[in-house]
């Protein structure tokens, strides 16, 4: 989600500032994890909230839930 999007004030308002993405599951971040032996910097793909609808026009915040993807942010 761009950083100059409106609902991006609320969003950090009601779970930190982050970045956000928006797929067919819903809102999500990434939440860095402790750095591999190697040093390298990895994050987990955190669920914040669900699609309610069909047609993906109103979320449903949840407590956070996380995923089994993990995202490479930096190398060693």
């Amino acid at each position: 989600m761009p950083e100059n999007h409106p609902a991006v004030t609320q969003l950090n308002r009601l779970f930190g500032d982050h970045t956000f993405f928006i797929d067919d599951s819903g809102l999500s971040i990434v939440e860095p994890t402790e750095p591999s032996e190697s040093g390298a910097q990895a994050g987990v793909v955190v669920k914040l909230a669900s699609w309610s609808d069909s047609s993906h026009t109103t979320l449903a915040p949840h407590p956070p839930e996380a995923t089994d993807l993990v995202i490479l942010l930096e190398a060693a």
